[in-house]
Order: structure tokens, then C-alpha cells, then sequence
């Protein structure tokens, strides 16, 4: 049995909240259970140097925690005191929703998705790539809606799920207390076409084989399915 109760394959209650900030072009608040994660999306009319007079466009992000999102206070990060986890989970979500995004329908700007843990209950990353996605995505409507881009850049969903092996048995959406004791854990971001756009597994305390890693992944299709539904009932 599942410390919260959940069957296997059963995912946390998942809602989506947009429109939540007055200032930022595409904002939401996703709530995976007792996860909560603020997303906002600020369209910015530069681009990094390598793109200068390329034509292209730019999404990229950063991720953050509140002091008490956690069950003890951490300290705030400044943007050049950044640990390793955050630098690492904040290229994630930039990389997960580059990978759904013409550049070039996009035009010669950026968008910045910030991504700021509110509460943590275990999948902060796929949580923060679902709600990224819901932002840019408002985002993307205002510049087509002002007829700043005649073409929707975004090709696809992005949505994340976690998975893992806990007490010998696959699991779908892993929250807190499973994360911290499974045998195996995996993050899957996914396509809302089911296409793969990354995989990260480690085995914690045991070993996987490929069967099961391939029931994990069935797993994750079917926890991205239902964030891909709950992503488009939000827009």
C-alpha cells in the first residue's frame, strides 16, 4: 500500500490555475497534491548573444524555492549562489520546453518561464515543466492574439510525470515520502504525442531492469496523458 492510500498508477489531484499574476504575459499555479508551483512566462524583446540577427527565438527558465516550501527553512538562493540541484532542475524545464517550440515562428525574442516552489511534496521539476508549459503557452496567445507572430510557434504539449520503484513495486507520481525512500526514481518528460524528450533514472537503493523501466515508462504515458487533459482544460 501507497503511503497516501493511491493505487499504483494513480495520479495525485492535479489543477491548474492561470491567469494568477497581473504583470507577467502567461502565468498559472499547478497544484500536484501538496506540491504547489508558481509558473509565470515574461516575454522580453532580446535574445541571447549567439542568436543576435539569427531571426530565432528563445525559451529559458529558472527555478526557485521558498524558504518554507520544504519542512525546514532553506536559505534563498542569489542568482550567483545557486546550488547544483537548481542549476541543474531550471536547464531541465528550458531544455523539456525548447523541445516543443519553433524557434523561428517564435521571432528574434525571448521568454523566461520562472518556476517558484510555493510547496514541496515530492516532483518539483514536473511540476514546474507542466505549469512552465501552461504559461508559455498564455504567453504565445497574447503575441499571436497582438499579431506580433503570425504563426503558433508551439508544436506540441510538454508535460512531466515521476515514476519509480518503491517497496518492490512501479509507481506512478511519487510523492514525498515514496521519493525519499524508493529503490529506483525517474523523471519522464514527454510530448502530449507521447513522444520522449528526456528520461532521468538512477537506481537509489537497487538496480532496474529493462522490463522495468518499460513499465515505468507506460507509467509515465499514461500520468502525461492526464496532465496533457488537465493542461488543456486550464487554456
Amino acid at each position: 500500500m501507497r503511503p497516501s492510500g493511491r493505487h499504483l498508477s494513480e495520479m495525485r489531484l492535479i489543477s491548474i490555475e492561470t491567469d494568477v499574476t497581473r504583470h507577467a504575459e502567461g502565468s498559472c499555479m499547478i497544484r500536484c497534491g501538496d506540491t504547489h508551483v508558481l509558473c509565470t512566462a515574461s516575454l522580453e524583446p532580446r535574445v541571447p548573444p549567439f542568436l543576435k540577427g539569427s531571426g530565432q527565438g528563445w525559451v529559458t527558465a529558472e527555478y526557485g524555492m521558498l524558504p518554507r516550501a520544504t519542512h525546514t527553512r532553506g536559505r534563498r538562493e542569489a542568482k550567483n549562489g545557486q546550488s547544483g540541484r537548481t542549476q541543474e532542475i531550471q536547464r531541465l524545464i528550458g531544455r523539456s520546453l525548447r523541445a516543443a517550440i519553433d524557434r523561428n515562428a517564435l521571432g528574434e525574442r525571448q521568454i523566461t518561464i520562472d518556476c517558484d516552489v510555493i510547496q514541496a511534496d515530492g516532483g518539483t521539476r514536473c511540476a514546474s515543466i507542466t505549469g512552465g508549459w501552461v504559461a508559455l503557452r498564455l504567453a504565445v496567445n497574447k503575441l499571436l492574439k497582438a499579431g506580433d507572430i503570425v504563426t503558433d510557434p508551439l508544436t506540441d504539449h510538454v508535460a512531466a510525470v515521476s515514476c519509480g520503484l518503491y517497496a518492490g513495486q512501479q509507481v506512478l507520481d511519487l510523492d514525498y515520502p515514496e521519493d525519499s525512500e524508493a529503490g529506483v526514481d525517474g523523471n519522464f518528460i514527454l510530448t502530449g504525442s507521447g513522444r520522449l524528450i528526456e528520461v532521468q533514472m538512477s537506481g537509489e537503493g537497487s538496480t532496474f531492469s529493462r522490463d522495468q523501466m518499460n513499465g515505468l515508462t507506460d507509467l509515465a504515458e499514461k500520468g502525461v496523458a492526464e496532465l496533457v487533459a488537465a493542461q488543456k482544460a486550464a487554456i
